[in-house]
């Protein structure tokens, strides 16, 4: 099992400036590498004060300056926001400059609030049609002398200057939760990430057969890797895990607010939630999120870890980003690395 860190800079108001995240960022990222874990993803968002992310390779391309040993991630750009060729190029110049640690995390995108704008009309079936011409196509400019006629892209023969340092090109994966995408990344050569957001060890286990059904569909196709993504606290003791289940159920209720797009929105925030709105929906309660989500002393978090290693599972992520202040997410990292991790050393 490898661990990885998942972190955008993210805020649920204005108390922090956009510097002091990009910083905190910078920080838990360099946690992250010097204490061995395998990689770092950061993902791609615009016009979102809740996700702060507009194109991870230039913060890949600054870690890759400040980290000497962690694999650099997307997780994930998004495909219909890019042309085959300047995501080809983009991504092999950040292979360069991070001298070959790069690793490709590609998805169709989740939120219609950034369809509206990037991209009027598109719906989540298109995107998904726009993922699966991207992936093929922008391995073809990688090759090189490659020439394009798709529904969506059309351009001629063109190689991508530059070519990246991993040949032939860095590892793909393909954000996945339907069959129809576990199978296409199985048959194009791509690992998978998955998130069972706070649904719990059910769609986990899910979330795995689809996978497990995928490989079994093409025998003769070398297995790919599957990475599991999901909100993680190691708490100090029990009152510090009850804080953390209750900013996680902060969090997601935001999380679903943004993805319903109903909610007034100024400066790039969403209009705030009342205690009300907090307590509405008893999926996202706090006591749901501990019981659905690794959240809990080492021991409880590693036990859980465990269980989706046994699963088949070849990467944990932590996703770090929850609302709560850098100091518990730094403090929640520091003992997952301590006290989490060392359970899992070969």
């Amino acid at each position: 099992m490898k661990f990885s860190l998942f972190v955008h800079m993210e805020r649920l108001d204005a108390s922090q400036s956009h510097v002091q995240l990009y910083d905190e960022f910078i920080r838990l990222c360099e946690i992250a590498d010097r204490a061995g874990m395998h990689a770092v993803w950061t993902g791609e968002h615009h016009g979102m004060d809740f996700t702060i992310a507009p194109n991870p390779f230039i913060n890949l391309a600054d870690l890759a300056r400040r980290t000497r040993n962690v694999r650099l991630g997307t997780s994930t750009v998004i495909a219909p926001f890019w042309h085959p060729i300047k995501l080809a190029g983009e991504a092999a110049m950040t292979d360069i400059i991070a001298d070959g640690r790069l690793e490709i995390g590609i998805a169709r995108g989740a939120y219609s609030f950034e369809y509206e704008r990037l991209h009027p009309g598109l719906d989540a079936w298109t995107a998904g049609q726009r993922m699966r011409e991207l992936v093929p196509a922008i391995k073809g400019v990688w090759e090189g002398d490659y020439a394009h006629d798709g529904e969506f892209w059309t351009f001629p023969a063109t190689t991508s200057a530059p070519k990246p340092v991993q040949s032939p090109h860095p590892p793909l994966w393909v954000a996945a939760r339907d069959p129809n995408s576990h199978e296409f990344a199985v048959a194009n050569g791509c690992n998978v990430q998955v998130t069972p957001l706070s649904n719990g060890d059910a769609e986990i286990e899910n979330l795995m057969g689809k996978f497990n059904a995928a490989c079994a569909k093409y025998p003769d196709l070398p297995r790919p890797k599957i990475m599991l993504l999901a909100h993680t606290y190691v708490g100090a003791d029990e009152a510090d895990v009850q804080q953390a289940a209750k900013e996680v159920s902060t969090y997601y209720n935001y999380f679903f607010a943004w993805f319903k797009n109903e909610r007034p929105i100024r400066q790039g925030l969403i209009e705030r939630l009342s205690e009300a709105d907090l307590a509405a929906n008893p999926n996202l309660l706090p006591e749901t999120m501990r019981r659905n989500l690794p959240i809990g002393t080492a021991d409880d978090v590693t036990a859980r870890i465990k269980a989706y290693q046994a699963m088949g599972y070849d990467e944990y992520a932590v996703w770090i980003d929850t609302g709560m202040s850098f100091e518990r997410k730094k403090a929640s990292l520091e003992r997952f690395i301590a006290d989490v991790m060392p359970a899992f050393a070969r």
